[in-house]
């Protein structure tokens, strides 16, 4: 069974051959207009007279098939049969103004004696008018083939983040419908609508490709969209061939006539050309370079650039394995970088399942937390692209000079990429300032512009709560062991714990709580020096799973049935459901206490913090926290048939939320309703 990548594929190579059919057609019929062009007036105007002379009754619709009358063009003399029946054939087609079908040469020429010289003018004009638009079409599509032929030396990566104080060009609002087109030679882009904005927020990307003989002169304009015309908004652009290559630029370009600003983010990479400095078989390290570039990182420059956190090189080879992604067996791949916002792109190696690339790329490492994104993708025709393969490696395990193969994982990494044991070699070196780094770790992490919208599946749902479940339990757990002490079902474990708690609200200090996080760091990196990590790596799932990780889901998906998916579905969204509501209730309580919906019971608080107010002013706290903790422990003992509660709980329990305020709504009778007014 073939799938939708393949029936696409075979689709373009249908379309492409439909393509070069009417191209030759076009071309064939070209050459004939071109050949009824070069037509001789003079010999036809001999030939019709002679025709006149011998008073034969031809028509002009057998002017092409007559033995007397035969169309030489003046460049060409083809004797072929072949030839001779294009040109009569398109002679009939030319001359269908005569509606006349039946007339003698002799009568024709008493009643027009120019009739020739029109005649071989109207002929010559119709065809060069013909020619010329086919000529036009054809140097087009002439133009369009060579640039979907030829090879881009370079990808021009443009992610369009925002605008900022655009003009607004619709009155009734105030506001406008902004989009931006994006020219680059002959390849055009146009960005979605944002609706009713002057600040508009895109977060799209594109690409554009750079050619050898091509246009370096990138041409922004902004439109606002509109009902009958497009409203211009403003225009800016980009010459590409004064940015530095291999480096994403942040960039804030000013419309003209002040008509607002875009930001974007732009990257000229994927350069072809061997002689580039990003190329392995050219690149020679310089032991000098390298020690200057690690003097800047030093520990007494650390506050020389605060943002200039590291830097990171990355240099890839080769890969194998790769899935065919055409039809040959074969693929067309190239690899991405992405860390953070910047994004890097290697060359396309066609026509192979194991490339060799041999790139070195750098990057200014702005928080050392980050994570290199390493995708590898197959080029179709039209720049589109197809998922290979990717890995994510976090730049704080990154081992410097290690040369080490990495396994590709699918777009979840999860568990392996399609192919036979898909996987890419790279080396890594990362050189950072760990005080520099740990300034930046304390601020606003960095907002990835590019980042998948995560749609709601029924899956990720369930796995979601799942995850918040574990934590629940944890709490509920230690709450048990709380209620345990509480009840007394252990009289040793609930003496020790009450005695524990009054020593330690009697001696608390607030110095004690950082401590206390420390003793928790403690226990767990003794645990783990002795026992080793707890939690299971994720290559060793995606090995123990292999490629057979989708086909299970599939069997095991179809083993359930659809009954028992709905009621599991049905439990989990109905526990959220609830726990959402408990909490909107007691949020909607906690309001309408302050609002005096019941005015009783908003007495009862403000009594009560009145009293706390003097309590807490009069005895310090340690002490309240000894005699609630007593009051605990030892409620068991002194009122064993007490049942278990909280008192703040229990007020708020008693305050209506807005539902039942909703539903305590009076209905007038009919009586009020047609009581007259007084």
């Amino acid at each position: 069974m073939l799938t939708y990548t393949s029936t696409s594929r075979i689709r373009r190579k249908i379309k492409t051959r439909l393509g070069d059919l009417k191209s030759k057609f076009q071309n064939d019929l070209t050459e004939s207009i071109h050949q009824i062009s070069s037509v001789d007036n003079d010999r036809l105007s001999v030939q019709l007279r002679k025709m006149m002379i011998k008073g034969s009754n031809t028509s002009l619709d057998s002017c092409g098939e007559s033995d007397n009358i035969s169309f030489t063009s003046t460049d060409t003399r083809e004797s072929s049969s072949t030839s001779r029946t294009k040109l009569s054939s398109s002679c009939d087609s030319l001359l269908d103004d005569f509606d006349d079908r039946s007339f003698s040469g002799n009568s024709l020429l008493e009643e027009d004696p120019n009739i020739l010289e029109r005649l071989g003018h109207k002929i010559k004009n119709k065809s060069q008018t013909i020619h010329r638009y086919f000529q036009r079409n054809s140097r087009i599509q002439d133009v369009n083939k060579r640039l979907k032929s030829q090879i881009w030396s370079s990808v021009v990566t443009i992610v369009l983040v925002e605008g900022k104080n655009l003009l607004a060009c619709d009155p009734e609002t105030g506001t406008s419908d902004p989009y931006v087109k994006f020219r680059l030679g002959n390849e055009k882009y146009k960005s979605r609508i944002v609706w009713r904005s002057l600040n508009p927020r895109w977060i799209e990307q594109l690409d554009l490709h750079l050619y050898d003989d091509g246009d370096q002169q990138l041409e922004i304009t902004v439109w606002d969209k509109d009902r009958s015309r497009d409203d211009f908004i403003g225009r800016t652009g980009i010459n590409l061939a004064g940015l530095e290559r291999e480096k994403t630029h942040s960039l804030w370009k000013e419309l003209e006539d002040g008509a607002g600003s875009l930001h974007l983010l732009l990257t000229i990479s994927g350069t072809t050309a061997s002689e580039t400095i990003s190329d392995l078989t050219t690149y020679e390290e310089n032991p000098r370079e390298k020690e200057i570039l690690e003097s800047r990182y030093l520990w007494h420059r650390t506050f020389h650039n605060l943002k200039d956190v590291g830097h990171l090189t990355v240099k890839v080879f080769k890969a194998t394995g790769l899935a065919a992604a055409d039809l040959g067996g074969k693929s067309d791949p190239f690899v991405v970088l992405e860390l953070g916002n910047a994004r890097l792109q290697t060359q396309t190696e066609y026509k192979t399942l194991s490339p060799q690339w041999n790139k070195i790329f750098t990057f200014n490492v702005k928080d050392i937390n980050n994570v290199l994104e390493v995708t590898v993708f197959d080029e179709d025709r039209d720049h589109k692209v197809e998922f290979l393969g990717k890995v994510a490696i976090p730049l704080l395990r990154i081992r410097n000079g290690e040369r080490r193969w990495y396994a590709l994982k699918d777009k979840k990494l999860r568990s392996r990429a399609k192919g036979n044991g898909p996987q890419i070699l790279l080396e890594l070196n990362v050189v950072w300032n760990p005080i520099r780094a740990c300034i930046r770790t304390l601020n606003p992490k960095e907002e990835k512009y590019m980042q998948t919208e995560v749609k709601f599946k029924r899956q990720v749902f369930v796995k979601n709560v799942l995850r918040l479940k574990v934590f629940v339990l944890y709490f509920y757990e230690v709450g048990k062991v709380f209620q345990n002490c509480f009840e007394w079902e252990s009289k040793i474990q609930s003496f020790a714990a009450l005695l524990l708690w009054l020593v330690l609200c009697y001696y608390f200090e607030m110095w004690m709580l950082p401590v206390g996080g420390l003793l928790l760091f403690l226990k767990q990196y003794v645990v783990r020096a002795l026992a080793g990590p707890t939690a299971v790596p994720w290559d060793e799932v995606a090995d123990s799973d292999m490629d057979d990780e989708d086909d299970d889901d599939k069997e095991k998906e179809e083993k359930k049935s659809l009954k028992e998916r709905l009621q599991a579905i049905q439990e989990v969204t109905q526990g959220v459901q609830n726990a959402i509501g408990k909490i909107a209730s007691l949020l909607e309580s906690v309001k309408n206490t302050f609002n005096f919906t019941v005015p009783y019971l908003s007495w009862i608080a403000i009594s009560l913090l009145m009293i706390a107010s003097v309590v807490l002013y009069l005895i310090p706290v340690r002490f309240l926290l000894m005699m609630w903790g007593t009051n605990k422990f030892l409620r068991r003992v002194l009122r064993p048939h007490a049942v278990p509660n909280n008192e703040l709980l229990d007020l708020l329990s008693r305050i209506p939320d807005d539902e039942m305020l909703v539903s305590f709504r009076p209905i007038r009778t009919l009586e009020e309703k047609f009581a007259p007014m007084t």
